[in-house]
């Protein structure tokens, strides 16, 4: 037996001494960061269902690297940057995400499984019940999308990169992905990372913005009850599915098969197939979450994180989603003009498609003001069509730029 030698017994704390002291630096604030994300989303400030495992991750991918046989410092989990296939048969024997990776997450299917997923979960029939006013609210939510285009030009990034970040003011996750695959692949994986990271802070951090934005006695507005009651049917529902797949897919077919997927879902819930309702809204959605959350947490590598062009992406991915925010309550004060105060403003905030945390957001908001205020159709309305909007904006983007 040879000499003991503890340096190479415990390389995950050998490492830190033997790295560059600002990668050492930032892996200890990425662990630390991941047992914060933990711990919001086992307080439920945070979405656990995303932000357990992409904590967890986190930590352990920044706690788990090693020397290689070349001396160089790495983990068995993930190499997003391996391209050479006998190298990546190689590596697939060894790192146990890789194949999860590179089958599902790299190339985008991993979206699709989430939306097709998110579709059953939508009633359209709260867009249907209220067109106008839903899509309304939703483009003035997009002003994040739109204004920090231009701004990340402005700041050096090119025309695909900027597109990408962007994308992170529609605050649809599976869509930051794509488009980020699509025109920013360098990019894609801290383009994602952050998206997710500040979608988690959406439910924490717009209660402040409307708070800032909307006075409480506006705030507290009860809608009257709509003159007519719509009562949308099954059919209605499933035919406006079809019809709305078919037109976008015909007008933007590079974002086909996230349309397929998600109006899939839809017409899956309004059909009543029950099997597979069950199926894509159960096991399937809560897999491709819980691989989704492992994901982003395993790619949260401090040499990844401490890029210095990622830090241009952190102050503009913020910035999409203040705009954003902002953007959507400012149409949720267009319309209360335009109705002359019968319109609760704070609705625009769920023009911002985090389905359906900017809806829950809106009615906690407006009930903790008044308790007999319902708002929560109407901010599913502007909720599901802000999914619709980004969709269609990341597909404009996609097919001009690419």
């Amino acid at each position: 037996m040879g000499d003991f030698d503890i340096v190479n017994m415990f390389q995950g704390i050998s490492t830190f001494f033997s790295a560059p002291i600002l990668i050492s630096i930032g892996r200890i604030f990425l662990i630390c960061l991941g047992g914060l994300l933990v711990y919001l989303g086992r307080k439920e400030i945070l979405e656990p269902l995303l932000m357990i495992p992409m904590g967890l991750g986190m930590a352990a991918i920044n706690a788990g690297v090693l020397i290689l046989d070349n001396g160089a410092h790495g983990t068995l989990f993930i190499n997003p940057m391996i391209s050479d296939y006998n190298e990546l048969l190689t590596v697939l024997q060894i790192d146990f995400l890789q194949p999860v990776f590179t089958y599902t997450f790299s190339n985008g299917l991993i979206a699709c499984v989430v939306f097709m997923g998110i579709g059953t979960l939508l009633d359209v029939g709260f867009l249907l019940a209220r067109p106008f006013t839903s899509m309304f609210i939703a483009l003035c939510a997009e002003l994040g999308t739109i204004l920090t285009f231009p701004i990340a030009v402005w700041m050096g990034l090119s025309p695909n990169d900027a597109a990408s970040i962007a994308m992170v003011g529609g605050a649809d996750g599976p869509m930051v992905l794509f488009a980020s695959l699509m025109l920013s692949k360098n990019l894609f994986i801290p383009i994602t990372v952050v998206a997710y990271l500040y979608l988690g802070l959406t439910y924490g951090g717009y209660p402040y913005l409307i708070k800032l934005m909307v006075p409480k006695e506006l705030r507290a507005i009860k809608m009257p009850p709509p003159k007519k009651v719509l009562v949308i049917t099954s059919n209605e529902k499933l035919a406006f599915s079809f019809v709305t797949c078919v037109v976008l897919c015909l007008l933007f077919p590079v974002a086909a098969p996230l349309f397929f997927s998600l109006f899939l879902g839809v017409a899956i819930r309004e059909s009543g197939i029950n099997h597979y309702i069950s199926l894509v809204s159960g096991p399937m959605l809560y897999t491709a979450t819980l691989f989704l959350g492992v994901l982003l947490g395993v790619l949260c590598e401090a040499s990844i994180i401490l890029n210095p062009a990622v830090f241009k992406l952190l102050v503009l991915g913020i910035l999409a989603l203040l705009l954003s925010g902002i953007g959507g309550i400012l149409g949720g004060y267009i319309m209360f003009f335009i109705t002359k105060g019968k319109f609760n403003p704070v609705i625009g905030i769920a023009g911002v498609s985090c389905v359906p945390t900017t809806a829950k957001v809106a009615q906690k908001s407006v009930f903790k003001e008044n308790p007999n205020s319902i708002v929560m159709p109407d901010a599913l309305g502007a909720n599901i069509s802000g999914v619709i909007t980004s969709a269609i904006i990341a597909a404009i983007f996609v097919t001009l730029l690419k």
